[in-house]
């Protein structure tokens, strides 16, 4: 199946030398969601501009529905819907009437009902009338939704999208991405949320220096990098670990009564069996345990760290 947007070793070098993006190479597949992570400065913005048109490449190509994005602009352009960080609207359009202005301006012929449902798939139609500037900063976020949304593109990038909102309004906006995706929109996002790629995105791509250092299923990738601890609540104080428990991997708490054993969940043998055998013959017994694995957030940090 061919990849609604083709990139191919994407360079981006400004006048002063700066290196914003380094050779970067990602295919993304129609109706998928991709989060891109990374630290600021790590060229998110940058590589979403440039697909978006809006910066030249240095170097390299993007193909968008297969087609180029320097050398056929204008169709391209208008497959792609760019929600910016910045909250820029003008304070004095109503919002119905900006929505269908930037519709106007993709020479789309006018359509108000497809503005309407935009409106109340977004929880703005009630403000349909109401001048931008007496939004809050939620609404305006939701708005550049509808505008980047109004001429009807098969790609929506979202850059930062819950920047600035409060949990909740966040989750409500992680809905309204969900649906979008099940009504056949492809979503490219960039976060500083690591809850929000875990929430919504089915591909994570980590981003570092201006390089795309992984991309990966994100089932896959918590699977990968992660690692497992069984947590063992013991019955009776430990001051010391026998000799005979080094083989392990185990961490005595300070208090003597909980034991942490790290295992790679993509092992052979976990080594459990083998652990609860040996802390049976030293006479070492537990109330409970539990198992926990590593977030996201940890894996992340990890692989940035990895890559400096």
């Amino acid at each position: 199946m061919q990849a609604i947007v083709s990139i191919r070793n994407l360079s981006k070098t400004y006048a002063g030398g700066f290196r914003a993006l380094k050779n970067v190479s990602l295919d993304i597949q129609r109706g998928e969601i991709i989060a891109l992570l990374g630290p600021n400065g790590a060229g998110k913005t940058t590589l979403i501009s440039t697909i978006c048109g809006i910066v030249n490449p240095s170097e390299g190509q993007v193909l968008v529905d297969g087609k180029d994005i320097i050398k056929d602009f204008r169709a391209t352009r208008a497959l792609i819907g760019l929600v910016p960080q910045e909250l820029t609207t003008e304070a004095f359009e109503t919002v119905f009437g900006t929505v269908s202005f930037s519709r106007g301006l993709f020479g789309k012929a006018p359509n108000p009902a497809y503005i309407e449902k935009i409106l109340r798939d977004l929880s703005l139609w009630d403000k349909r009338d109401n001048r931008i500037r007496t939004l809050s900063g939620g609404m305006k976020r939701r708005l550049l939704i509808a505008k980047a949304l109004s001429h009807e593109p098969s790609i929506l990038f979202l850059d930062e999208p819950t920047a600035g909102v409060d949990v909740e309004l966040r989750k409500d906006m992680w809905k309204v991405v969900s649906a979008l995706r099940e009504s056949g929109v492809t979503i490219i996002l960039t976060t500083h949320y690591i809850e929000e790629a875990e929430a919504i995105a089915d591909r994570i791509g980590v981003m570092t220096k201006g390089e795309l250092i992984l991309v990966e299923d994100k089932a896959a990738l918590m699977h990968k990098l992660g690692k497992k601890q069984l947590i063992l609540d013991l019955k009776h104080k430990l001051e010391t670990l026998p000799a005979t428990l080094n083989e392990h991997d185990l961490v005595l708490s300070e208090d003597g009564l909980q034991l942490t054993y790290t295992y790679d969940t993509q092992g052979e043998r976990t080594g459990i069996t083998t652990l609860l055998d040996d802390l049976r013959r030293e006479g070492i017994g537990f109330r409970d345990l539990q198992t926990t694995q590593s977030s996201l957030e940890e894996i992340f940090v990890k692989l940035v760290e990895e890559s400096r």
